[in-house]
């Protein structure tokens, strides 16, 4: 006799400017909903950890920003994480002392107090107490498009990698307007925000050698496609690509 999933519970519904975003609980667990489409649920996390390791392990000796920022201890890379989620990439780059500035970027204020203030905060506690943890409220697409520029004439807040994990991937986006941060000027916004060497992650269900073609055509380097192995069904991928020095 077949084994039955435990009923979904819904603990909080939401409408906010992108449409409904949904939490709920099923038998140990938690899943986000965003507009009917299933996103991301607490029953694993292996991809979305591995997504900041791949990005990690493809950086090579990342450099400060300039002479005069460089510290007497070896520098430790700054982090970009577009999507909170249910916090594993949060959670796992903050676990890990070789990072520095960590930034979360969610657009979902729901998300956000879940993490917070609600039963989220089981996996991602410890990391919003890291003085290193910082979560903004924004929409990443407007984000990477921003256009500010510093007294010294460079892109404010510039990283040494950039992990995305906001979609289903490239090809298969929650809504419409998310499409804009795969064009040619949402790379090129992604570009801005890495420094010099920088690594560009992409989670994704499924490999996209279109998207791989945009990386390429959008100045990026070196890039390549990596299987990350989940518990059941066709790897994950993660899509890697460099910044020229």
């Amino acid at each position: 006799m077949a084994i039955q999933a435990p009923y979904a519970v819904t603990v909080d519904r939401r409408e906010g400017p992108y449409g409904e975003v949904v939490l709920r609980e099923r038998g140990a667990h938690f899943e986000i909903i965003a507009n009917g489409c299933f996103l991301m649920d607490t029953s694993d996390g292996r991809s979305e950890r591995l997504l900041v390791d791949a990005a990690h392990d493809a950086l090579s000796a990342p450099q400060p920003p300039s002479p005069s920022d460089t510290p007497s201890a070896p520098y430790a890379p700054s982090l970009l994480i577009g999507g909170l989620g249910v916090g594993f990439s949060l959670a796992r780059a903050a676990e890990q002392s070789r990072w520095g500035r960590i930034v979360v970027i969610e657009r979902e204020r729901a998300v956000i107090d879940w993490h917070r203030e609600g039963p989220l905060s089981r996996i991602s506690g410890a990391a919003l107490a890291d003085p290193r943890c910082e979560i903004i409220h924004t929409d990443l697409v407007d984000y990477v498009r921003e256009n500010r520029i510093g007294s010294a004439g460079t892109y404010q807040d510039t990283y040494d990698a950039l992990c995305l994990d906001i979609d289903n991937g490239p090809d298969w986006t929650v809504t419409d307007d998310n499409a804009n941060l795969y064009s040619p000027q949402g790379l090129a916004g992604c570009m801005r925000r890495l420094r010099p060497g920088g690594i560009l992650a992409v989670w994704s269900a499924q490999p996209s050698p279109a998207f791989e073609d945009a990386l390429r055509n959008a100045g990026f380097n070196l890039v390549r496609t990596e299987e990350i192995q989940v518990a059941r069904g066709v790897p994950d991928v993660v899509h890697l690509a460099v910044r020229p020095a």
